[in-house]
């Protein structure tokens, strides 16, 4: 069976991967003490998160990889982590710029992924999902190999959430017959927003020792007490 004919523009991927690379190495840079990594380390993390989405999008989607198919992507995502390490010093004081670059990344990453899989003809759900591994991968990996806790498992500003919410309004979008280049405009501004919106409102999903609090609070409310006499 032949491979339906989708292209993500080169531009287009190799601004989500220099992106990506740049967000990694900011990220790498800032660990002191213990963690502090050395040169070669903060380009590895910064790589990974560059390639890393798109990595997972094609492996999910069980497809040629496009990052290892052209130098590009490679040297992109190498000169964009060097970039990060070189001006993390600057990008730091710019805290309102790394909040917009990470929103911004899962939502590039978020849209390709997704559209991608329609483009496959993956149903909506499957499609959706592979978009948020892609949004989120390069995280993961970040987080992995850094060997600290996974961010999008633990409680803080929505990031799967928003891209999850993104990813849906293109799948959505395009089943009602938008293009996908509109729709995939659409999921990135949807992501890009409420991603933005969680972290200025410091909103985040329950956490779940709360939730269980909860239960066992109704549950044992029905337990009658028997009084010793």
């Amino acid at each position: 069976m032949d491979e339906p004919l989708f292209m993500i523009p080169l531009w287009a991927d190799l601004t989500a991967v220099a992106l990506g690379g740049v967000q990694g190495a900011l990220f790498a840079s800032g660990f002191q003490g213990q963690r502090r990594l050395d040169l070669l380390g903060v380009g590895i993390i910064g790589i990974v998160m560059g390639m890393g989405g798109g990595l997972i999008r094609d492996l999910l989607l069980n497809t040629t990889l496009a990052t290892l198919q052209t130098n590009w992507y490679l040297i992109t995502a190498t000169v964009a982590a060097l970039v990060g390490m070189l001006l993390a010093g600057v990008f730091q004081r710019l805290n309102g710029l790394i909040v917009g670059l990470d929103a911004l990344v899962i939502g590039l990453f978020g849209a390709f992924g997704t559209s991608k899989a329609l483009a496959f003809g993956i149903p909506i759900a499957p499609a959706v999902f592979i978009g948020v591994c892609s949004a989120v991968g390069g995280g993961i990996l970040r987080d992995v190999i850094m060997g600290v806790p996974v961010s999008i498992m633990h409680v803080g500003s929505l990031y799967a959430v928003a891209a999850g919410a993104g990813c849906l309004t293109l799948a959505v979008g395009h089943a009602f017959g938008l293009s996908l280049v509109v729709a995939a405009i659409v999921c990135i501004v949807v992501t890009f927003v409420i991603r933005l919106l969680a972290v200025i409102f410091d909103v985040s999903l329950p956490e779940q020792r709360r939730l269980y609090r909860r239960k066992v609070a109704v549950e044992t409310s029905a337990i009658p007490i028997v009084k010793p006499e």
